[in-house]
Parts: structure tokens; sequence; C-alpha cells
């Protein structure tokens, strides 16, 4: 049995069949609904339910709250129609522009750049090419059936090699294997580009760029994004850690602010030890943006990182300093210590 589903206020139409997901079904069908985790943990594909019914399968809590749900809100990643369904949602233009793959893929080098965090490089078959947006990520598809979900460090033009900025989480299944056991030439096997969250080239507001952790890495490929288009637009990067070592490249970002006209950096550091004499900006990165810069109105952002950061940094950027909803990109990481909640993406 086959579902149709509306999109208002677009009125695109695509069908969905029976137990699958309407975020699953619009992928395939190429309407762009907003998503990052696709497992119910970020949030970011909610929307309304306006006419007929879905079943939600199990997602977290703070995604989609019961109290919401008899709202008549929707989280499309984990909603399987019932009926023909009419939603509302703000679609994303061009998501559909660059078909999405299922890859194999060789490890090409693995650069350790920090205690707990890898740079994986992969090389593709020479036949082939990924085409993607600054910002997006790909899925390794692992032999339990598991997948695995990283950003892509580098913009699309410098695809020599794809890159990805890896965070070792102890017990992970996955971050275990690339640190102890994983090794150049070794196959993996992926699908993507994937995900919402990439460099709206068509606007000229000044960007804010707000990343924590490994959240840098699709920042990274923005800014690169943004230099290969030759982009006179205003950005101000804040990357947050805990300690100066979770900036792990801190000195490209400073080479960018040294080099790079309209480009500044700001490195945030929340728990510095004496030993670490950091004489930076010190507290959470999100209010650190709010310190410098109280009126957002004219501005575009893109933050990337810990759940956490990103819900408090839309909260209070769009309530406190007027920065307008739809000019809020974000993706949320969510790490295989939420695999337990039922979440199945790890970035």
């Amino acid at each position: 049995m086959t579902f149709q589903v509306t999109v208002q206020p677009s009125g695109r139409q695509f069908t969905c069949e029976e137990g699958e997901t309407v975020l699953t079904a619009a992928i395939r069908a190429g309407v762009g609904l907003p998503y990052g985790c696709k497992n119910g943990a970020c949030g970011s594909c909610k929307g309304k339910l306006l006419e007929g019914s879905v079943e939600h399968r199990a997602h977290q809590e703070k995604a989609l709250s019961f109290a919401d749900e008899e709202k008549g809100w929707s989280l499309f990643c984990c909603a399987m129609p019932g009926s023909d369904i009419v939603i509302e949602a703000r679609e994303v233009l061009g998501i559909g522009e660059f078909p999405i793959k299922k890859l194999p893929t060789r490890v090409a080098k693995l650069d350790k750049v920090a205690d707990d965090v890898m740079v994986l490089s992969l090389q593709l078959p020479a036949n082939e090419r990924l085409q993607y947006k600054a910002g997006q990520y790909i899925e390794f598809l692992l032999k339990d059936g598991k997948r695995r979900s990283y950003s892509m460090a580098n913009a699309p033009h410098l695809d020599e090699h794809l890159t990805l900025h890896i965070r070792h989480m102890s017990g992970g299944v996955f971050t275990d294997h690339v640190f102890n056991n994983m090794k150049e030439r070794d196959i993996l096997r992926f699908e993507g580009p994937l995900g919402t969250f990439f460099l709206r080239e068509e606007s000229e507001k000044p960007m804010i760029l707000l990343a924590s952790g490994t959240g840098f890495a699709p920042i990274k490929a923005i800014v690169e994004q943004a230099i290969h288009n030759k982009t006179t637009r205003p950005m101000v990067l804040y990357w947050g850690g805990r300690r100066p070592k979770d900036l792990y490249m801190n000195a490209l970002c400073e080479e960018w602010a040294a080099t790079l006209p309209n480009f500044k950096y700001v490195p945030v550091i929340s728990n510095a030890l004496p030993e670490d004499g950091w004489t930076g900006r010190t507290g959470f990165v999100h209010q650190t943006v709010i310190a410098d810069l109280p009126d957002m109105s004219g501005y575009q952002v893109y933050a990337c990182g810990a759940p956490v950061m990103v819900d408090s940094a839309k909260r209070d950027f769009v309530g406190q300093c007027k920065l307008p909803e739809e000019e809020f990109y974000a993706d949320a990481f969510t790490s295989e210590a939420d695999l337990a909640d039922g979440v199945l993406t790890t970035k």
C-alpha cells in the first residue's frame, strides 16, 4: 500500500510506502525536507501534520515531546503514514541536485591530530566522484546493518580525498575500530551525500560560524567553499572546546584570520587547566557570540557540534539577538553514547 504526501505551502507531492518514513520517501523523491540525524535525535525534520495520521517510531523526547505531538507536530524521520497526509514544512532548495550514491572507498590515510581526534582520508574508485555541498555528510554502512554518520571536512572542489574528523568515543564500536584496528587500504562502504546543512551561496549576509569539538569539520568545508567562491561576505568563526588541545586545527584557523580580509577567528575554552596557560576567551561558546554580537538581525548562522550547544544557540540567538529563525542552519552531532536512546548516528 502506498500513501500520498502533500507538502505545504509548496504543494509538492510524493508517495510513501507502507512502513516507510516520510523523510525516507522524500529523500527518494528528491523533495528537500530539512533533516539532520535521520534517527529521531536532533529535531531538524520536525514539522506540522495538517491532515491524516502517522505513527512514530522510537525517538528522543527532546526531538518531539508528547505535548508537541498532541499539538499536531510530527518528526518526519520517524513518522510512518497511516493514510494520505498533508504536512507543513519549509523545503530546502537544491537538495536533490546531486545523486545519493552507495560507494566503496579505501582508507588512504589516518592522521591522529589530537588524543581523541582522527582525520580519516578516503579514496574513491578511479571512475567515481562524490558531488556534494559543503557541510553535508556521509553514512558508513556497517556489517551489522547499522550506520555511522560523519561530515565531509573538505570542500567539494578539494576532492583528491574525502576527509572526515572522527572523535574517539570509548566503547563505541566504530570509533574503537578507527583508533585501534583500522589500517590504510582498508575498504569501507558509505552512502551520501546526505543532510540539509550546507552553505547557502545565494545569500550576501555576513556569516557567524559556530562549532564545538569535531563540529568544526563541516564548518571547515564551508569556509573552504567560501574561499573558493571568492566570497566577500564577512565570516566570523567561534570554535569552542573544553581545553585548548580540543581545537585541533587552531593553526589553520589562525592562518585564515591572518590571510583572509573578511575572516575573524575567536577560539573559546570552557575548562582550561592552569598548565594550559590559556589567556583567550572563556566560557560557553554560544554565549561568547552573544556578548560580541547582541544584534544578529542581519546575520546568517551555521552551527555544528554538541546538541546542547546547538539547541542553546538557536534559542538564545533567535530569542535574545533577533536572528531570523530561518537564518539559523545547524547540524547537531549525536554520539555513540546515544545508542542506548535508539539513536544510530554519530558524527
